[in-house]
């Protein structure tokens, strides 16, 4: 397919597993420079250690307030030199009953996944207007339909789809904004979750089985549409919604 991000300056939030280290990963392919989102220098300095020589750069910090997202963004412009991406794929999930939901867990849900996709957005846009760049958000498909024990993080999710139309309203002449919703994705969040659950092959089962196509997606699928999204292929694609959920949101 070629370098499509050839001297293209990428910051990925998240960007030390998951889907967002196979988003990292991809944009490196194709000749980008990505600064790593982290929560600490140990999540980046891990990831780092598997990729020597790559052309990235720790953006490295909590993200769940103004001030710390403002930080982080401005982590990546510095050491990048600017900005042309910006992948908002920071995320928090746990299953909690609705009885179950504290204070703790309702803000951690909502700071890291509504707060700091906003303020990440909005620390980033000065660069992204000047480069004419773009915006992925990573929402889920939980933000389209209901999933039990996940009152907070499905509520969080619809934050994400409908912050990112809103945005669009006011900044598509600028900045294109679009948005992702995964279904369940292979990656270390969902294991950790089938171990939670106490019973992890039944876990596991289960989210494969909720996709129509009987399987989870893998991590390189989600970042393949976020590199197109992010492309110029995509040039007049703007406040798209892409489920890539291998049809779970068609129903039961």
């Amino acid at each position: 397919m070629g370098m499509r991000f050839e001297s293209k300056r990428v910051l990925v939030t998240g960007g030390a597993r998951g889907i967002g280290a196979a988003a990292v990963e991809a944009f490196l392919r194709e000749g980008a420079r990505v600064a790593v989102g982290a929560r600490s220098a140990h999540s980046f300095d891990a990831f780092a250690a598997t990729h020597t020589g790559a052309a990235i750069v720790p953006a490295v910090g909590e993200i769940g307030s103004q001030r710390e997202a403002a930080a982080v963004v401005a982590q990546a412009v510095a050491a990048l030199g600017g900005l042309d991406i910006l992948v908002n794929s920071a995320g928090y999930f746990a299953e909690v009953k609705v009885e179950d939901i504290d204070q703790e867990h309702w803000d951690r849900v909502m700071n890291t996944n509504v707060a700091g996709t906003f303020f990440c957005s909005q620390a980033a846009l000065p660069e992204l207007k000047r480069n004419r760049g773009n915006i992925v958000n990573i929402a889920s498909d939980a933000g389209l339909i209901g999933y039990p024990n996940g009152a907070a993080y499905s509520a969080s999710k619809a934050a994400v789809v409908n912050l990112s139309r809103a945005m669009v309203l006011e900044l598509a002449r600028e900045v294109r904004i679009n948005c992702v919703c995964p279904g369940n994705v292979d990656t270390d969040m969902v294991q950790q979750a089938a171990v939670d659950s106490g019973d992890a092959p039944s876990y596991l089962a289960a989210a494969r089985d909720r996709s129509p196509m009987k399987r989870m997606a893998r991590p390189e699928e989600v970042a393949d549409a976020i590199l197109y999204l992010a492309s110029q292929e995509a040039g007049f694609v703007n406040g798209a919604i892409l489920s890539i959920d291998g049809g779970g949101v068609c129903g039961f």
